[in-house]
């Protein structure tokens, strides 16, 4: 067993008080010239925005969650062309596998996914990891945005089994407005982030940065892609569209582990700058919240006007009123909905990471590793 709290050399350096102001850009990008008399970094010298300290150095390390949801999302480490569609492919030619109503379902839920995966992406590289100051915390940054790029390449390769129209789906989401809403609504929460002469530093400005992370990590990953999974799952129980289900299942799991590493980077940075997190902000995000519920709602009913079996647009919205309340649970606020029930509790199952699936005995046995590969 490590024993994270020691380290293997004195430090020496001078206490630093966070009260003073926070390092110049560049030094907090870990970009700036080398400052050749610091000190070794100190634990306590480790915040997660606005930090002083190195950076570049990862060790002593300061919030073991984050290395070790690090580590979780490594162990669930997976490729869709592991997974075989040859089933999926068979259903989705034959005339009378799929009901019209499954088809829409599977068509939006692609077409919402397909995008939304390059947006959270878009977000961690040009937003939450320039501001984000603690090295453990970018090592998650760096598994989750290979996450995102995985999750769109399921995507891709989805759409290209089943041989769908790819400028359809990949287009959903500024052609169909109950997907456009959400984009939209997501992006209306950074788009001042991505002004290259933004910083945090003020509150203002730390405010903005943490509106952000509710934004992504508990909105976007956390509420939003729910009612899809939920969708896509049900199929799956139901033995339609297996491989697809599988494939959801494992980007579940990834999501899972997205969404309690923002929870915990929120809880942290309210824990160090307590002045943020004021009655009117919280206020706010409940708002945020709420409102993202109902884009959420309009969602289900564009994608299932009439529902298939075990499954509609009301017992969807039951769900985001749950998924919501819970969310506000999460970061210390009260709920926004009345208290309901989970009309999904199977859901849990399938986002359980202990839940034992020998995944590697499901792969595509033509799948090649890079060991594999000829490369000449």
């Amino acid at each position: 067993m490590l024993d994270w709290s020691e380290t293997s050399a004195p430090a020496r350096h001078t206490p630093l008080s966070f009260a003073a102001s926070p390092l110049a850009e560049a030094d907090q990008a870990g970009l700036g010239t080398i400052d050749r008399r610091g000190g070794r970094v100190s634990v306590d010298d480790k915040r997660m925005i606005n930090c002083r300290a190195d950076v570049n150095q990862l060790l002593p390390l300061k919030y073991k969650w984050a290395w070790e949801k690090y580590l979780a999302g490594c162990n669930n480490h997976w490729m869709p062309t592991e997974v075989s569609m040859q089933a999926d492919i068979a259903l989705w030619k034959s005339r009378d596998g799929l009901t019209e109503d499954e088809r829409r379902a599977i068509k939006r839920n692609l077409g919402f996914f397909a995008a939304s995966e390059s947006l959270v992406a878009n977000n961690i590289v040009l937003a939450i990891y320039r501001h984000l100051t603690n090295p453990e915390c970018r090592q998650y940054l760096l598994r989750q945005s290979f996450e995102e790029a995985v999750h769109t390449h399921t995507f891709q390769y989805i759409v290209e089994s089943l041989g769908l129209d790819e400028g359809e789906l990949f287009n959903m989401y500024r052609e169909v407005p109950s997907i456009t809403d959400k984009a939209a609504w997501a992006l209306k929460h950074t788009q001042h982030l991505d002004d290259p002469d933004f910083k945090t530093g003020t509150p203002e400005a730390d405010q903005a940065f943490l509106r952000d992370l509710v934004a992504f990590y508990v909105i976007f990953e956390g509420m939003w892609f729910y009612t899809g999974f939920a969708q896509i799952l049900s199929l799956g129980r139901r033995n339609k569209m297996v491989g697809i289900a599988e494939q959801y299942q494992y980007i579940l799991r990834d999501e899972s582990i997205h969404l309690n590493f923002g929870i915990d980077v929120i809880n942290q940075i309210k824990i160090e700058n307590p002045h943020l997190w004021t009655m009117a902000f919280q206020e706010e995000v409940r708002d945020m919240v709420r409102n993202a519920a109902e884009l959420e709602a309009a969602y289900g009913r564009d994608t299932m006007p009439r529902g298939f079996l075990g499954l509609n647009a009301a017992l969807c919205e039951t769900y985001m009123h749950f998924i919501a309340n819970r969310r506000c649970a999460q970061l210390g606020l009260a709920r926004v909905f009345d208290e309901t029930e989970n009309p999904f509790p199977w859901m849990s199952e399938a986002m359980d990471l202990k839940k034992e699936k020998n995944f590697f005995e499901t792969r595509v046995i033509e799948y090649q590793n890079g060991g594999a590969l000829n490369w000449e």
